[in-house]
């Protein structure tokens, strides 16, 4: 058994997904890479091929009809016997140095007798011309190197929420709580950072920059304009957050406030897109969508309606809307929004 099973999600990839994968070979064999091919109509495929059969004890390719990255992810999980899962974007990398460290502390936590749930660590803004690359690191939030629970949570602001490139889940959680990413649907790494957490009970932090996230092409979903574009499935993903939020009756409750400012965070950014949209039938949709929050979970409405981020999202009129956009720029940069 592998001891980190790591899906690549690969959709016409062909310009940047060896730089991703080179990187991660350097794991070796105690690493199952899954290359996940959706549907690709550029040389995706045939590079997952090639790698395939160059390190058939490492690199594995899986090809599926277009899915969309939620479905490329599925993929990946149903297919990993490794211990523990990560998932990497295919024009993202890891640093090597983090990589045998995080690496060496799976491998030391599988053989003592704290096996955790999930694994933290930290993740770098690598945008595209950018002198100094922001970091995400997590010290001021959990205890370092050390087995710990929800109850041993430090307060969490704003501006540090848990992304998927921080974190590796136990591969039998992600199973056992019957995680299924939605398919042909944009920004469904918010789930896959979401949903689990009810079900992790143990969790270990390891202060190391792996994860190198990439931001700067112009066709990337997290790009203004195409956030825009895709506002609907911005808007299905905070619905179905809202969802997953609300079948958990009972959790921690240092969990329960973590995922509320995490579904704070998502409310507000569909709200500040649909704002920018400036049509009245996106300040339509930002008035069903609050509707559907509070049609489903009334006391979580009023968590996300009435505080800090939701009164300045709903401002009313012209003017209201103008402030709106001036608080969520702010925020963007004191908290670091994308």
């Amino acid at each position: 058994m592998k001891l980190l099973s790591i899906a690549i999600p690969c959709y016409n990839s062909e310009a940047y997904m060896e730089k991703c994968i080179n990187s991660l070979l350097l794991g070796g064999e105690e690493v199952e890479i899954l290359v996940v091919d959706d549907g690709s109509s550029d040389r995706t495929a045939q590079i997952a091929d090639e790698y395939a059969e160059k390190y058939p004890t490492i690199v594995r390719a899986l090809h599926q009809e277009n899915g969309g990255h939620g479905a490329a992810v599925n993929t990946g999980l149903k297919n990993a016997t490794g211990l523990y899962f990560k998932v990497v974007d295919s024009d993202d990398w890891v640093n090597r140095e983090s990589y045998e460290k995080i690496l060496y502390t799976l491998e030391e936590l599988v053989k003592g007798s704290h096996t955790v749930d999930l694994l933290i660590s930290n993740f770098v803004y690598e945008k595209q011309g950018a002198v100094k690359k922001r970091v995400m690191h997590y010290r001021h939030c959990f205890p370092t190197e050390e087995v710990f629970t929800w109850d041993q949570v430090k307060h969490m602001p704003k501006g540090k929420y848990l992304l998927m490139h921080s974190l590796i889940y136990r591969t039998k959680l992600l199973v056992d709580c019957g995680l299924e990413l939605p398919r042909h649907t944009f920004y469904v790494d918010n789930i896959f950072a979401f949903d689990p957490l009810p079900y992790v009970k143990t969790m270990y932090y390891v202060d190391t920059n792996f994860y190198r996230y990439f931001i700067g092409r112009d066709d990337q979903s997290v790009n203004e304009t195409v956030m825009i574009r895709r506002i609907d499935q911005q808007i299905r993903v905070n619905k179905l957050m809202v969802d997953s939020y609300t079948k958990h009756t009972s959790m921690n409750k240092r969990t329960r406030k973590y995922m509320i400012s995490y579904l704070d965070i998502i409310t507000t950014v569909s709200s500040i897109m649909l704002i920018r949209s400036g049509t009245a039938e996106a300040l339509e949709k930002k008035k069903e969508l609050l509707t559907y929050i509070k049609d489903t979970n009334r006391s979580l409405y009023s968590r996300l309606r009435f505080g800090l981020m939701g009164n300045f999202m709903n401002l009313p009129g012209r003017g209201g809307r103008k402030i709106s956009v001036a608080a969520y720029k702010l925020c963007q940069k004191f908290y670091g929004f994308n």
